[in-house]
Protein backbone atom coordinates (compact mmCIF):
# COMPACT_ATOMS: atom_id res chain seq x y z
CA UNK A 1 0.00 0.00 0.00
CA UNK A 2 1.50 3.36 -0.94
CA UNK A 3 1.59 6.09 1.72
CA UNK A 4 -0.95 8.95 1.47
CA UNK A 5 0.01 12.44 0.68
CA UNK A 6 2.10 14.11 3.37
CA UNK A 7 0.56 17.03 5.33
CA UNK A 8 2.41 20.26 5.28
CA UNK A 9 3.33 21.91 8.60
CA UNK A 10 1.10 24.88 8.08
CA UNK A 11 -1.72 23.26 6.11
CA UNK A 12 -4.66 20.97 6.73
CA UNK A 13 -7.77 19.50 5.10
CA UNK A 14 -11.37 19.51 6.19
CA UNK A 15 -13.59 16.45 6.23
CA UNK A 16 -14.37 16.78 2.47
CA UNK A 17 -10.71 16.71 1.54
CA UNK A 18 -10.50 20.41 0.69
CA UNK A 19 -7.39 22.21 1.82
CA UNK A 20 -7.39 24.89 4.54
CA UNK A 21 -5.13 27.88 4.96
CA UNK A 22 -2.16 28.06 7.31
CA UNK A 23 -2.88 27.50 11.08
CA UNK A 24 -2.00 30.62 13.16
CA UNK A 25 -0.58 30.04 16.64
CA UNK A 26 -1.04 33.11 18.95
CA UNK A 27 1.33 33.93 21.78
CA UNK A 28 0.95 36.70 24.39
CA UNK A 29 4.05 38.76 24.80
CA UNK A 30 4.45 41.28 27.68
CA UNK A 31 5.31 44.63 26.28
CA UNK A 32 8.40 46.24 27.64
CA UNK A 33 8.24 49.38 29.70
CA UNK A 34 9.42 51.38 26.74
CA UNK A 35 6.33 50.29 24.81
CA UNK A 36 4.11 52.64 26.93
CA UNK A 37 4.73 56.33 26.37
CA UNK A 38 6.06 58.24 29.42
CA UNK A 39 3.09 60.58 29.40
CA UNK A 40 0.69 57.64 29.67
CA UNK A 41 2.70 56.15 32.50
CA UNK A 42 2.62 59.46 34.38
CA UNK A 43 -1.14 59.77 33.85
CA UNK A 44 -1.72 56.26 35.14
CA UNK A 45 0.46 56.87 38.22
CA UNK A 46 -1.40 60.08 39.04
CA UNK A 47 -4.70 58.26 38.64
CA UNK A 48 -3.58 55.56 41.09
CA UNK A 49 -2.49 58.21 43.60
CA UNK A 50 -5.84 60.00 43.32
CA UNK A 51 -7.68 56.73 43.94
CA UNK A 52 -5.54 55.97 46.96
CA UNK A 53 -6.00 59.47 48.40
CA UNK A 54 -9.76 59.21 47.88
CA UNK A 55 -9.93 55.79 49.56
CA UNK A 56 -7.63 56.65 52.50
CA UNK A 57 -10.19 58.60 54.62
CA UNK A 58 -12.74 55.85 54.22
CA UNK A 59 -10.17 53.26 55.22
CA UNK A 60 -9.25 55.30 58.30
CA UNK A 61 -12.90 55.72 59.28
CA UNK A 62 -13.54 52.01 58.82
CA UNK A 63 -10.49 51.17 60.94
CA UNK A 64 -11.57 53.54 63.70
CA UNK A 65 -15.08 52.10 63.72
CA UNK A 66 -13.78 48.58 63.91
CA UNK A 67 -11.41 49.51 66.74
CA UNK A 68 -14.16 51.37 68.60
CA UNK A 69 -16.44 48.37 68.22
CA UNK A 70 -13.80 46.05 69.63
CA UNK A 71 -13.15 48.38 72.57
CA UNK A 72 -16.88 48.78 73.28
CA UNK A 73 -17.37 45.04 73.18
CA UNK A 74 -14.41 44.44 75.49
CA UNK A 75 -15.55 47.10 77.99
CA UNK A 76 -19.34 46.76 77.86
CA UNK A 77 -20.14 43.34 76.54
CA UNK A 78 -17.50 40.97 77.82
CA UNK A 79 -16.13 39.87 81.15
CA UNK A 80 -12.67 41.11 80.29
CA UNK A 81 -13.26 44.23 82.43
CA UNK A 82 -15.83 42.66 84.74
CA UNK A 83 -16.22 43.24 88.48
CA UNK A 84 -13.92 40.88 90.32
CA UNK A 85 -13.53 42.74 93.61
CA UNK A 86 -15.50 45.17 95.82
CA UNK A 87 -13.18 47.04 98.20
CA UNK A 88 -14.73 48.74 101.22
CA UNK A 89 -13.14 51.72 102.95
CA UNK A 90 -14.18 53.48 106.14
CA UNK A 91 -16.49 50.76 107.49
CA UNK A 92 -16.43 49.92 111.20
CA UNK A 93 -20.06 49.41 112.17
CA UNK A 94 -20.92 47.46 109.03
CA UNK A 95 -18.92 44.56 107.65
CA UNK A 96 -17.52 44.40 104.11
CA UNK A 97 -19.84 41.46 103.46
CA UNK A 98 -22.88 43.58 104.39
CA UNK A 99 -21.68 46.36 102.10
CA UNK A 100 -21.13 43.97 99.18
CA UNK A 101 -24.54 42.39 99.69
CA UNK A 102 -26.18 45.82 99.78
CA UNK A 103 -24.31 46.91 96.64
CA UNK A 104 -25.93 44.06 94.71
CA UNK A 105 -23.36 44.05 91.88
CA UNK A 106 -22.96 40.55 90.36
CA UNK A 107 -19.47 39.15 89.93
CA UNK A 108 -18.26 39.56 86.36
CA UNK A 109 -20.66 42.38 85.49
CA UNK A 110 -18.89 44.78 83.08
CA UNK A 111 -17.39 47.51 85.21
CA UNK A 112 -18.48 50.25 82.82
CA UNK A 113 -22.11 49.20 83.15
CA UNK A 114 -22.28 49.54 86.93
CA UNK A 115 -24.60 52.39 87.97
CA UNK A 116 -22.42 54.04 90.60
CA UNK A 117 -25.11 56.37 91.96
CA UNK A 118 -27.68 53.58 92.32
CA UNK A 119 -25.10 51.34 93.99
CA UNK A 120 -24.22 54.10 96.47
CA UNK A 121 -27.92 54.61 97.28
CA UNK A 122 -28.37 50.91 98.00
CA UNK A 123 -25.38 50.92 100.34
CA UNK A 124 -26.71 54.08 101.99
CA UNK A 125 -29.80 52.10 102.90
CA UNK A 126 -27.79 50.33 105.60
CA UNK A 127 -28.78 51.91 108.91
CA UNK A 128 -25.23 52.72 110.16
CA UNK A 129 -24.24 54.33 106.82
CA UNK A 130 -24.79 58.08 106.57
CA UNK A 131 -23.54 58.24 103.00
CA UNK A 132 -21.48 56.19 100.56
CA UNK A 133 -19.57 56.86 97.36
CA UNK A 134 -18.63 54.28 94.74
CA UNK A 135 -15.93 54.57 92.09
CA UNK A 136 -14.37 52.30 89.48
CA UNK A 137 -10.82 51.06 89.82
CA UNK A 138 -9.89 49.52 86.47
CA UNK A 139 -9.62 46.88 85.31
CA UNK A 140 -11.94 44.98 87.66
CA UNK A 141 -12.67 46.58 91.04
CA UNK A 142 -15.29 48.77 92.68
CA UNK A 143 -14.14 50.94 95.60
CA UNK A 144 -16.82 51.81 98.15
CA UNK A 145 -16.08 54.62 100.63
CA UNK A 146 -18.45 54.61 103.58
CA UNK A 147 -19.13 57.47 106.00
CA UNK A 148 -20.88 56.02 109.03
CA UNK A 149 -23.25 57.75 111.40
CA UNK A 150 -21.95 59.22 114.65
CA UNK A 151 -23.98 58.65 117.77
CA UNK A 152 -24.99 61.66 119.86
CA UNK A 153 -27.31 59.95 122.36
CA UNK A 154 -28.79 56.62 123.38
CA UNK A 155 -32.46 55.93 124.03
CA UNK A 156 -33.63 53.12 126.36
CA UNK A 157 -36.04 50.73 124.63
CA UNK A 158 -37.25 47.75 126.66
CA UNK A 159 -34.10 46.20 128.08
CA UNK A 160 -31.76 47.55 125.42
CA UNK A 161 -30.44 50.86 124.13
CA UNK A 162 -30.68 52.32 120.63
CA UNK A 163 -28.15 54.83 119.37
CA UNK A 164 -29.34 57.90 117.45
CA UNK A 165 -27.30 60.32 115.36
CA UNK A 166 -27.64 64.10 115.04
CA UNK A 167 -30.61 63.64 112.69
CA UNK A 168 -32.42 61.31 115.08
CA UNK A 169 -31.82 58.21 112.96
CA UNK A 170 -31.66 54.97 114.95
CA UNK A 171 -28.71 52.99 113.63
CA UNK A 172 -27.50 50.67 116.42
CA UNK A 173 -28.95 48.57 119.19
CA UNK A 174 -26.78 47.77 122.22
CA UNK A 175 -27.14 45.81 125.42
CA UNK A 176 -25.75 48.69 127.49
CA UNK A 177 -25.21 52.40 126.81
CA UNK A 178 -21.73 53.26 125.51
CA UNK A 179 -19.49 55.58 127.47
CA UNK A 180 -19.57 59.23 126.53
CA UNK A 181 -23.14 59.41 125.20
CA UNK A 182 -26.00 60.93 127.21
CA UNK A 183 -29.23 59.03 127.69
CA UNK A 184 -32.35 60.58 126.16
CA UNK A 185 -35.66 59.22 127.38
CA UNK A 186 -38.18 59.31 124.53
CA UNK A 187 -41.34 57.47 123.67
CA UNK A 188 -40.63 56.96 119.96
CA UNK A 189 -37.13 57.97 118.78
CA UNK A 190 -36.78 58.78 115.11
CA UNK A 191 -36.03 61.61 112.68
CA UNK A 192 -39.73 62.45 112.29
CA UNK A 193 -40.54 62.46 116.00
CA UNK A 194 -41.02 66.00 117.44
CA UNK A 195 -39.74 64.89 120.84
CA UNK A 196 -36.56 63.53 119.28
CA UNK A 197 -35.97 66.77 117.38
CA UNK A 198 -36.53 68.82 120.55
CA UNK A 199 -34.04 66.72 122.52
CA UNK A 200 -31.44 67.05 119.78
CA UNK A 201 -31.91 70.83 119.76
CA UNK A 202 -31.20 70.91 123.48
CA UNK A 203 -28.09 68.74 123.13
CA UNK A 204 -26.80 70.95 120.32
CA UNK A 205 -26.70 74.13 122.46
CA UNK A 206 -25.27 72.75 125.70
CA UNK A 207 -22.05 74.37 126.89
CA UNK A 208 -19.01 72.14 127.49
CA UNK A 209 -19.60 72.42 131.26
CA UNK A 210 -23.22 71.31 131.00
CA UNK A 211 -22.37 68.51 128.60
CA UNK A 212 -19.67 67.20 130.94
CA UNK A 213 -22.12 67.18 133.86
CA UNK A 214 -25.07 65.75 131.90
CA UNK A 215 -26.35 62.23 132.53
CA UNK A 216 -29.67 62.22 130.71
CA UNK A 217 -32.32 64.29 128.96
CA UNK A 218 -35.96 63.50 129.64
CA UNK A 219 -38.65 64.53 127.18
CA UNK A 220 -42.07 64.15 128.78
CA UNK A 221 -43.59 66.61 126.32
CA UNK A 222 -42.47 69.37 123.95
CA UNK A 223 -42.68 71.88 126.81
CA UNK A 224 -41.53 69.48 129.52
CA UNK A 225 -37.85 68.81 128.84
CA UNK A 226 -35.50 68.30 131.76
CA UNK A 227 -31.82 67.49 132.37
CA UNK A 228 -30.36 65.25 135.05
CA UNK A 229 -26.78 66.03 136.11
CA UNK A 230 -24.14 63.71 137.53
CA UNK A 231 -24.48 65.07 141.04
CA UNK A 232 -28.20 64.28 141.01
CA UNK A 233 -29.43 67.81 140.42
CA UNK A 234 -32.18 68.55 137.90
CA UNK A 235 -32.40 71.33 135.36
CA UNK A 236 -35.91 72.27 134.27
CA UNK A 237 -35.51 73.25 130.63
CA UNK A 238 -39.07 73.73 129.46
CA UNK A 239 -39.35 73.75 125.68
CA UNK A 240 -36.55 73.87 123.12
CA UNK A 241 -36.79 77.60 122.42
CA UNK A 242 -34.09 80.07 123.56
CA UNK A 243 -31.74 77.14 124.07
CA UNK A 244 -28.54 79.19 123.99
CA UNK A 245 -29.81 81.56 126.70
CA UNK A 246 -30.95 78.66 128.89
CA UNK A 247 -27.61 76.90 128.52
CA UNK A 248 -25.69 80.05 129.42
CA UNK A 249 -27.81 80.74 132.54
CA UNK A 250 -27.77 77.11 133.72
CA UNK A 251 -23.97 76.99 133.35
CA UNK A 252 -23.60 80.15 135.43
CA UNK A 253 -25.69 78.57 138.19
CA UNK A 254 -23.85 75.26 138.41
CA UNK A 255 -21.89 76.56 141.41
CA UNK A 256 -25.01 77.42 143.38
CA UNK A 257 -26.39 75.06 146.01
CA UNK A 258 -29.73 73.93 144.70
CA UNK A 259 -31.36 70.62 143.91
CA UNK A 260 -33.30 72.08 140.98
CA UNK A 261 -32.34 74.83 138.55
CA UNK A 262 -35.34 76.08 136.58
CA UNK A 263 -34.31 77.91 133.40
CA UNK A 264 -37.56 77.35 131.50
CA UNK A 265 -37.91 81.15 131.57
CA UNK A 266 -34.25 82.21 131.37
CA UNK A 267 -35.01 85.83 132.34
CA UNK A 268 -36.56 84.68 135.64
CA UNK A 269 -34.56 81.78 137.09
CA UNK A 270 -35.79 79.68 139.99
CA UNK A 271 -33.56 77.67 142.34
CA UNK A 272 -35.03 75.08 144.66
Amino acid sequence: MSPGPARGRGTGTDGGGSRRGPVRRWQLVRAGSDAVPPSTRRFMARARQRRMRAALPWAVVAGVLVLAGLVAWAVLGSGLFGVREVRVEGARLVTPVEVRDAAGVPDGMPLARVDLAATARRIGGLAPVERATVRRDWPGALVVTVVERTGVAVVPRDDRFVVIDRAGVVFRTLARPPDGLPVVRLAAPGPDDPGTRAALQVLAVLTPQLRAALVEVTVEGLARIGLTLRDGRAVVWGDATRGADKARVATALLGRKADTIDVSAPDVVTLR
